[in-house]
């Protein structure tokens, strides 16, 4: 009798301890993957767009602040990818398609940036953004061609990017929202088209008061 109830309390220890193990490694229940503690933390932080210079696919460079007072939405792709990039460039077009036409340039514009600097030069971009029917103008491609403020940018961002002999990149996919000041203020999944796009209108329309 007293072995059992040995044994039932040495399991609810062990079990007490496992989960508050989950709890401490799943950001209090709120995560559950490391992707979505990764999010969390980003919405927490909410990091300001870092100092860099874009070259597009028309071979423009500029700052930042090129977008000033705009809401910019952004993915993180590279062109040679054959997988994920694909279906995150295609789904970003979906969401583009869905945002009403006037926002879109005047309060609100897309940009996708390439983490291939050497690969991906404006030739490379333009001819990929034909792919998804980017204009080049309110849907940009570009490229950043520092490393150091590529990474900077990476970094801030949460966007993990692992070469690997190939050429090729495994990296993680998100939608990100990046309000007029700058500031990261939304992560959203990118296979939720409908939802991200909603969530989008939602933010331009009460920016609007309307």
């Amino acid at each position: 009798m007293n072995k059992n109830r040995h044994n039932t309390i040495a399991v609810i220890v062990v079990l007490l301890f496992g989960c508050i193990l989950f709890y401490v490694g799943t950001d209090g229940f709120r995560a559950y993957t490391a992707e979505t503690a990764r999010v969390n933390q980003l919405m927490k932080d909410q990091p300001q767009f870092p100092d860099v210079t874009f070259e597009d696919s028309n071979g423009r460079t500029y700052s930042f602040t090129e977008f000033e007072n705009k809401y910019v939405f952004i993915t993180f792709m590279y062109t040679s990818c054959k997988t994920v990039c694909l279906t995150l460039e295609k789904n970003m077009a979906d969401v583009y398609e869905l945002i009403p036409e006037q926002y879109i340039g005047e309060d609100i514009v897309f940009l996708s940036i390439s983490f291939d600097p050497e690969k991906d030069d404006p030739a490379t971009l333009n001819q990929y953004k034909e792919l998804f029917n980017s204009d080049g103008e309110t849907w940009r491609m570009a490229r950043i061609q520092d490393q150091k403020e590529l990474d900077a940018l990476l970094n801030e961002f949460g966007v993990i990017v692992i070469p690997d002999e190939y050429g090729n990149f495994a990296h993680n996919s998100a939608f990100y929202l990046v309000d007029r000041e700058g500031t990261l203020t939304n992560v959203m999944d990118y296979m939720e088209i409908e939802e991200a796009a909603n969530t989008v209108v939602n933010i331009l329309e009460n920016d609007k008061g309307e």
